[in-house]
């Protein structure tokens, strides 16, 4: 009788959740096999536009492709950097939000307002922030005579790779604090009398208590931020459009400009599907090693 319910139970949960992988199907896996294979074409202006079978061609053209790997290096550097400091900084924002004190709700409030702002308005925001000619960050440098020339945060190369992380940090810590400020909430402030009662400090309960308990959160935070961070396009294109000489060119920008600009479908077809497996490999690699460390915390 219970295998036979078990049976019907298991039947039932494939009922309901088969609209949903219908959808995710024909959402995700219908480009990405699309884009598998006309990555198999040359269609560029060179056939007029015309499908012509070159096999893995654009693939070995990817290998040698030293703009394809200028841009990856800069993902990988935008993504670490960026995901490092909102983890970091969230934390302390969800630390200090956790807290009781008067004008909580509205604190809370007013630190999720850059998070819901849109990514392109605040991109032109920031472009103006930066700018070396009326850019506020020059004013107050210049104003408190830490400089005394006005700085091309966007011309060079290095600082514009800083300037667009910086941007990216201030648009998308306060995800980052929600998601374990949540976390936070679930732990038992019981726990935490306890450890004190035992003489721990304020550090020992942060690194024996809330560390661990945090984990799941602060697993689910990093991979949605190495996810998005990873494909970053809007923010960079309208703050630097991947410049200075293609210092802070994404993967994203890259392929944006092989379809739309030069109309190489083919061979942009072959840099989404690498880009794909790339992301899909980075996220497992990811989790595999927070899980461990989760593990070897308990």
């Amino acid at each position: 009788m219970k295998s036979d319910k078990m049976q019907r139970e298991q039947k039932t949960g494939w009922i309901l959740v088969a609209p949903a992988l219908i959808i995710l199907l024909l959402v995700f896996a219908y480009p990405i096999l699309r884009a598998f294979w006309l990555s198999l074409f040359t269609q560029n202006l060179g056939t007029e536009l015309k499908l012509v079978f070159s096999g893995f061609a654009n693939y070995s053209r990817m290998l040698g492709d030293g703009r394809f790997w200028q841009t990856l290096g800069n993902t990988a550097i935008f993504t670490v950097a960026s995901v490092v400091l909102e983890l970091i900084i969230g934390m302390g924002i969800a630390l200090v939000l956790n807290q009781s004190f008067r004008g909580r709700g509205i604190v809370r409030t007013i630190s999720l307002l850059p998070w819901a702002l849109p990514t392109a308005l605040m991109g032109v925001a920031w472009a103006w922030i930066f700018n070396d000619q009326y850019g506020v960050i020059n004013d107050i440098l210049l104003r408190l005579g830490l400089i005394e020339n006005s700085i091309s945060w966007l011309g060079d190369p290095t600082l514009a790779m800083m300037a667009v992380i910086a941007a990216d940090v201030w648009k998308t810590t306060p995800f980052v604090s929600l998601l374990l400020l949540a976390g936070l909430q679930s732990i038992s402030g019981d726990l935490y009398e306890a450890h004190a009662i035992d003489g721990a400090s304020s550090w020992q309960s942060f690194r024996q208590i809330t560390l661990p308990l945090l984990m799941p959160q602060i697993v689910i935070s990093v991979l949605f931020r190495f996810a998005q961070a990873f494909g970053i396009f809007d923010l960079i294109q309208v703050m630097t459009g991947g410049g200075p000489a293609g210092a802070t060119e994404t993967v994203s920008i890259y392929i944006y400009s092989t379809v739309m600009r030069y109309l190489d479908f083919g061979y942009g077809a072959a840099l989404v599907v690498c880009t794909f497996l790339l992301l899909v490999a980075a996220v497992a690699i990811a989790a595999y090693l927070l899980s461990k460390s989760r593990a070897n915390q308990f």
